[in-house]
């Protein structure tokens, strides 16, 4: 029997030697294949499946070359090869239906039907080559002068082939089933990897639908099928390898789209075929060829640009949650523009839309590396959502790509204002805090004024007085209150001076350069220090002194630093760069504590901008940028 086996119509020639050599190439990749799946994953059985899909071709065609060689020079043991070999076509279709039944996971769904499938999947094969290498049916030419060595079936038993062939029909339908069961109970990745293999393993049943095409527009088996054989040879393996190892390199819903488009379009046009060849053999004979040929042209001229529409109704047949979030998303977008809406209710069409009331939005704010929703929660996972190369956001919940890519503009959108939103709390909070400080700052002066300098200046202007009312009867030693006057005299001027100093390091009054050489000089680790010499205005000048000299306080009082290095320099934008390093345990948070803090709002009252960067064990950088350095 040579039911969709290859039956070529000429001996061997170049073209066949052609086929030989491209199916060797097939298999040898999807072998390779199998065996790269079987290294990454070593206890799954799907990789050498895989590889068992790679031997079709070259053992077919080299049992269909020695056929074809034997007939034109006589080869020991053909009539015997080609009688083993009337079945062996199946070999293209078990291990993929065998895939079908274990992929991705390489086990068998629970249930009693999976295991019946299987079982009757191995056993109907079997059946099916025993009978047809022992049916006794002439063969068709060119080799219908072979004889049958080995032993056959009685004639009345030849149905058991047929019988064997529907079965086969029948369970490759049953195993589809075990497929649809396996991807009800799954969960997102594991249908997405069975997405991305449904792909591939269509070609199965396109196979069969091919070859029986072929019989009814040319007669014989060998134009159509080839390319169902090298769908099947490549795309199962190709798509399950990267459904195995990459499922979410692209959107296997899109793929899916333009496969099935694609294929009605084909449809389409090998039904016009079809019909051109037949009304033409009627009407114009042995000339009907060329006719079936111009029509069909005509045809794919029309059908190409309607190939969009195809695509929706596709689309909106099989994907209408997909095409319900994609309405709900440009809706939106239409509503922001209008002022009807906001953007930050993205997530909440999204999760209309897609059904899912768990779904959740992460926003990549600018200069942020961790995604967080608009109530500042994290969002560690998800499809990612790019714009102009970079993520800018993630969707956590089963979201389409496609969907994710529409809502790229909301979600910029809605991080730049989460970002307007945060800079204006920072500086609200900020203002708080510099007016918290002023008033603390104030009462410490007041303070020390009054417990210091007032007191020492008060008690000098008591003595003096008192000096003034006995001077002339002698009765007070008049030097030694004076000498006690000009003590207290002195140091009132150096607590005023240390007050002063507080407000501004005296030290700058001769520039930054000797203002953090006197650091350096007091810091008790190493400190190096690097000025680039240029001037500087009063007010940049200290608060640079003032980041500087409240690093290295830290670095030394709770990073346990025993290096710091201090470099402030200019850049090409103007601005100036003041950069402290040291080798301490790092882990600083400029959220505890108030040093930071301050300094970070000294910083950006001039409109800068201060980073930390400060690792466990790996010492802290802060780096303050100060607009306008001349």
């Amino acid at each position: 029997m040579a039911v969709c086996a290859l039956t070529p119509l000429a001996a061997v020639s170049a073209g066949q030697v052609m086929d030989l050599v491209m199916s060797v190439a097939a298999g040898v990749l999807a072998t390779f294949l199998g065996l790269f799946v079987s290294r990454r994953r070593p206890a799954n059985p799907v990789g050498p499946l895989l590889g068992l899909v790679g031997l079709a071709p070259p053992l077919v065609m080299l049992t269909d070359t020695y056929d074809h060689v034997n007939l034109s020079r006589p080869l020991p043991g053909a009539e015997a090869i080609h009688q083993l070999a009337a079945g062996l076509w199946t070999i293209w279709y078990v291990p993929v239906l065998l895939l079908m039944l274990v992929f991705p996971s390489g086990r068998l769904p629970s249930g009693r039907f999976p295991r019946l499938v299987l079982y009757g999947v191995l056993s109907d094969t079997l059946v099916f080559n025993v009978t047809a290498v022992m049916d006794p049916t002439r063969y068709m030419p060119p080799f219908e002068d072979y004889g049958h060595p080995l032993p056959t079936l009685p004639e009345s038993a030849v149905w058991m082939s047929f019988l064997a062939l529907g079965l086969f029909m029948v369970l490759l339908v049953c195993a589809g089933l075990v497929m649809r069961g396996r991807y009800r109970a799954a969960g997102p990745v594991e249908r997405a990897q069975l997405k991305w293999f449904a792909l591939g393993a269509v070609a199965l049943p396109g196979t069969l639908l091919l070859c029986w095409t072929d019989y009814l527009l040319f007669g014989h088996v060998g134009v159509l099928i080839w390319v169902g054989l090298i769908s099947l040879c490549l795309g199962v393996p190709s798509l399950a390898a990267l459904a195995i190892l990459r499922h979410d390199l692209y959107d296997v819903d899109r793929a899916t789209s333009a496969v099935v488009t694609w294929g009605l379009v084909t449809a389409g046009l090998l039904a016009v075929y079809s019909a051109a060849s037949f009304t033409g053999g009627l009407a114009l004979g042995r000339g009907s060829a060329m006719a079936a040929s111009a029509v069909t042209a005509l045809v794919a001229v029309v059908l190409v640009p309607v190939k969009n529409r195809v695509r929706r109704s596709v689309d909106r047949r099989f994907y209408p949650v997909r095409e319900r979030a994609l309405a709900a998303v440009n809706e939106l977008e239409r509503e922001v523009h209008a002022g009807r809406a906001r953007p930050e209710q993205l997530e909440e069409v999204l999760r209309d839309a897609l059904r899912e009331p768990r779904l959740r939005v992460g926003y990549l704010l600018p200069g942020g590396t961790e995604f967080h929703d608009t109530a500042g929660a994290p969002v560690v996972q998800g499809a990612e959502v790019r714009l102009a190369g970079r993520p800018i956001g993630i969707i956590d919940g089963p979201c389409p790509r496609e969907v994710a890519t529409a809502g790229a503009l909301l979600v910029e959108t809605v991080r730049l204002r989460l970002e307007l939103h945060r800079a204006l709390d920072e500086v609200e909070a900020s203002r708080s805090r510099l007016l918290r400080t002023g008033y603390r700052e104030r009462r410490r002066l007041e303070r020390d004024l009054h417990d210091g300098a007032q007191s020492r200046l008060v008690s000098l202007g008591m003595a003096l007085r008192l000096a003034q009312r006995h001077l002339a009867d002698g009765s007070v030693d008049v030097d030694g209150l004076l000498d006690q006057a000009v003590a207290e005299l002195g140091t009132a001027v150096a607590e005023l001076r240390k007050l002063a100093h507080g407000l501004r390091p005296s030290s700058l009054d001769d520039g930054l350069g000797p203002a953090l050489e006197a650091l350096a000089a007091r810091a008790p680790v190493r400190l190096d220090w690097r000025l680039d010499g240029r001037p500087l205005p009063d007010d940049i000048a200290t608060t640079a002194y003032y980041v500087a000299s409240e690093a290295v306080t830290n670095a030394v009082k709770h990073a346990e630093a025993t290096s710091i290095g201090v470099a402030v320099g200019g850049n090409e934008d103007g601005a100036l760069y003041v950069t402290i390093r040291d080798d301490g345990r790092g882990g600083a948070d400029p959220g505890r504590g108030s040093g930071l803090s301050g300094l970070k709002d000294r910083v950006a009252a001039l409109g800068g901008l201060l980073h930390i960067t400060s690792t466990p064990g790996g010492g802290t950088t802060v780096e303050a940028v100060l607009p306008c350095a001349s």
